[in-house]
């Protein structure tokens, strides 16, 4: 990597990662604090431990950026760099014990994804990327696969229950069109996606610290990501994400997201 900054904060995402993960085999101890938030999603005490550890770290390494945390709210969003924090992608698969959860650090830079890392600690993986700039799995080089035909896509998608009626009916189209359709893979699914093992990943219902780490690991591998219109994804965005790892099959699949446009 010849960007020094790149470098330097991706360096340092790395030692936010393992400090999250020291934090989640701790809590894997003990039984689980839960609580249900106003969107009906679960958050524990291991949630909230780990952002609040990792927002300290970076405000004392870095004063100058923003935050963005699922549990914490945001400051500085207009800051050249803002790191984007989810302290668990897939709460309610680490509380059942379903090894797809994961710690998810971003850094936008001019308020778009530009370096992700995402760390597995289940599995014992670990992915990172620079957007435009190479990805990594577990230290080594990964690349997305190129698949032009949707009959021949793998596709991965969330908890349908996050999705509205006609989100649900839009990924069903494209779920009848597609060779197999996983659900349920959280962050994990969009690590399968950059690694060239999947070909397409569509959510709803998300925000941005649940995408952003993700999409500079695919983007880094060489994927394509932005929202069911064909939008970029940005710190204010909020809703529907598409990605692929073919520019050819991202089309596609937004075409059968959106038949009438």
């Amino acid at each position: 990597m010849t960007d020094p900054i790149a470098s330097e904060l991706l360096s340092f995402a790395q030692q936010l990662a393992d400090e999250g993960r020291a934090i989640v085999s701790e809590a894997l101890r003990t039984a689980h604090k839960i609580d249900i938030k106003a969107d009906q999603s679960f958050v524990t005490a291991t949630d909230r431990a780990i952002e609040k550890r990792l927002r300290e770290r970076i405000e004392v390494a870095y004063p100058d950026h923003g935050i963005l945390g699922e549990e914490f709210g945001s400051h500085g969003l207009d800051r050249e760099f803002v790191w984007v924090i989810d302290p668990i992608d897939g709460t309610a698969a680490f509380i059942a014990g379903i090894p797809v959860y994961g710690i998810l650090i971003g850094v936008a830079r001019a308020g778009r994804p530009w370096l992700g890392l995402m760390d597995l600690p289940a599995t014992g993986e670990r992915l990172s990327g620079i957007s435009g700039a190479g990805a990594e799995h577990n230290g080594r080089p990964i690349r997305c696969r190129p698949r032009s035909s949707l009959e021949q896509a793998f596709l991965t998608s969330s908890n349908p229950r996050f999705l509205t009626e006609t989100e649900r009916s839009a990924v069903d189209r494209l779920d009848r069109t597609v060779a197999f359709t996983q659900y349920g893979g959280s962050c994990y699914a969009y690590g399968c996606l950059a690694r060239g093992n999947t070909d397409i990943a569509v959510d709803g219902g998300l925000d941005a610290f649940d995408v952003f780490a993700p999409i500079a690991i695919i983007e880094g591998a060489g994927g394509v990501v932005s929202d069911w219109s064909g939008k970029a994804i940005d710190l204010s965005w909020k809703g529907q994400i598409a990605a692929a790892g073919d520019r050819t099959l991202h089309g596609l699949a937004l075409a059968q997201l959106n038949p009438s446009s």
